[in-house]
């Protein structure tokens, strides 16, 4: 079948008559859709499959237990042919014509007057496509439009209207636009805004369509241009508009991402509200640097914290990892409270800056030589700190 002289269609057959001829295998594949899609199904066959015996059963579709007969497409908007036997299936085919009634012919699209295409549906997007008489090339097609809808590689966002604004609280990973997920990704291809972090991975923001309203909120160490209550305001806000809010973040929304803030202001507001985790940078950045923040035989465990805080309370076992984000500033201090508390002058430390972007650089020593290594390499953040026996694996330990 080409497509010359066709006319591609959707119907419309919630609670319309429609009728299969034919009891296996294609008959219950057809079966099956149209009992989805709502239609009310007649199968007329002398047997059915185990599947088609069970709708049967569950008063899905109604069986008329026989050969086909005239007078069985009386009533009906569609009917499906698929007995095998191939004067059954054209003499099924030429009452339809009588009748004026669509035919799907099983095995002979040549001679069918309705063809069904390879489908799919992502959200409220139904994908049919047809493959000029070839059904695995259709298949394949099909898949490959549908895992680029679900992966956010086209456009999927409404241009009209939505149905319900709300927010999705998107970890970016650590800035490699890369390890986006495919979740977070496709959200970006539906939003309406974006409100972005500083270290969220912008590259995807290039991307966007130009009517896309992108609100930068990004945080400096010390500096906060837009209170946190204002960024939850902007959230809700969009999001009553009936517009769909991408908050973007770096890293994980749940990791030091303040996202359990926005999540519960927007389940205050009555806001409806998605969280999709992200590679949480207290992992990925030692990952870029050679350095596992677990090893066998050399830690068992980790914990993450920021350099903001006391930590001389952690475990003084340096096969314990500790992971130390936004602790550039105080790194001094940070090493000087961990050896007043009785960790080892010697535990192997790692300063991984700009992680998993053409800007990363390491600086290693340890926690008695770290501060002035970092001070004379000039480091600053974004940076996460790594200490414990786990940094002797990376290639720049020597």
């Amino acid at each position: 079948m080409t497509s010359a002289g066709s006319f591609p269609l959707t119907l419309r057959i919630t609670g319309r008559r429609v009728v299969v001829v034919g009891g296996g295998h294609v008959a219950t594949r057809r079966a099956h859709a149209l009992v989805e899609a709502g239609a009310d199904l007649t199968v007329v066959s002398p047997t059915l499959t185990a599947r088609l015996t069970e709708l049967s059963e569950q008063g899905r579709i109604t069986w008329i237990q026989r050969t086909y007969e005239d007078g069985d497409l009386d009533g009906a908007w569609l009917v499906q042919t698929a007995t095998a036997d191939a004067a059954t299936d054209d003499r099924v085919a030429a009452d339809a014509e009588a009748l004026t009634i669509w035919c799907l012919k099983g095995g002979d699209p040549e001679a069918a007057t309705a063809w069904t295409p390879a489908v799919a549906r992502v959200d409220d997007v139904l994908i049919a496509v047809s493959g000029g008489g070839d059904a695995g090339r259709a298949s394949s097609l099909r898949d490959g439009v549908a895992a680029a809808l679900q992966a956010g590689e086209l456009p999927l966002r409404h241009r009209t209207h939505h149905p319900e604004g709300f927010v999705a609280l998107v970890g970016g990973g650590p800035g490699d636009a890369g390890l986006l997920t495919v979740r977070g990704r496709r959200l970006l291809a539906e939003a309406d805004v974006v409100v972005v972090d500083r270290l969220a991975p912008t590259a995807y923001l290039a991307e966007l369509a130009p009517d896309v309203e992108v609100i930068d909120v990004g945080k400096m160490p010390d500096h906060h241009p837009i209170p946190q209550d204002e960024i939850n305001r902007l959230l809700i806000d969009n999001a009553r508009q009936g517009r769909i809010v991408v908050r973007l973040k770096g890293g994980d929304p749940y990791v030091f991402g303040r996202g359990g803030e926005e999540r519960q202001a927007c389940e205050d507001a009555g806001v409806p509200v998605e969280v999709v985790p992200g590679i949480t940078s207290a992992v990925a950045v030692p990952a870029a640097a050679g350095i596992p923040v677990t090893h066998r035989g050399l830690a068992r465990g980790f914990s993450v914290l920021t350099g903001h805080e006391s930590i001389g309370e952690l475990p003084r076992d340096r096969g314990h990892t500790l992971v130390l984000l936004m602790g550039v500033k105080r790194l001094r201090e940070t090493a000087d409270e961990l050896v007043a508390a009785g960790h080892d002058p010697d535990t192997p430390v790692a300063v991984v800056e700009s992680g998993w972007s053409d800007q990363q650089r390491v600086t290693v020593g340890t926690l008695a030589t770290i501060a002035a290594r970092a001070a004379e390499s000039g480091a600053r953040p974004p940076a996460v700190t790594v200490i414990g026996d786990v940094v002797t694996l990376s290639p720049h330990w020597v």
